[in-house]
């Protein structure tokens, strides 16, 4: 069950992003979703490398499925939109899809980011400030 509306990240194509036939490289779609995860977290007022150095913790990529629906070409306009599913303690499930500027979804996809604890490589709980700018979000 989702706490708000999607947050939605604007994003061009550029060259940088397609493949030699100006079709976005699938593995462009990853950084899109990524800057739009930063984005949304900076947007709750959470500083990825204050947390970082205040905790010793930081989220990374637990698990993704992506459904690629339809491509995008070189220019453009996206739009990437992030949304909470699912909160655990020490874990986040986000519906992320990214639609083009005429309305055509491109990509569905699920992410899980884990809280993790940098020192020892494991799981941690997210923290309890965190938490509340989630439920917010």
């Amino acid at each position: 069950m989702s706490d708000s509306q999607p947050f939605a990240w604007p994003v061009r194509v550029y060259w940088e992003d397609t493949d030699a036939g100006g079709v976005v490289y699938h593995a462009s779609y990853l950084r899109f979703m990524e800057r739009a995860r930063t984005e949304w977290l900076r947007r709750l007022g959470v500083d990825q490398l204050a947390f970082k150095q205040a905790t010793g913790l930081a989220f990374m990529v637990h698990r993704m499925e992506i459904d690629f629906l339809r491509p995008a070409l070189l220019d453009d306009e996206l739009a990437v939109a992030v949304e909470v599913k699912e909160r655990r303690s020490a874990s986040i499930l986000f519906a992320q899809s990214i639609t083009r500027a005429d309305g055509a979804v491109l990509i569905q996809a699920q992410v899980r980011a884990a809280c993790v604890d940098l020192a020892r490589m494991q799981p941690a709980r997210i923290p309890e400030d965190i938490i509340g700018r989630i439920g917010q979000g």
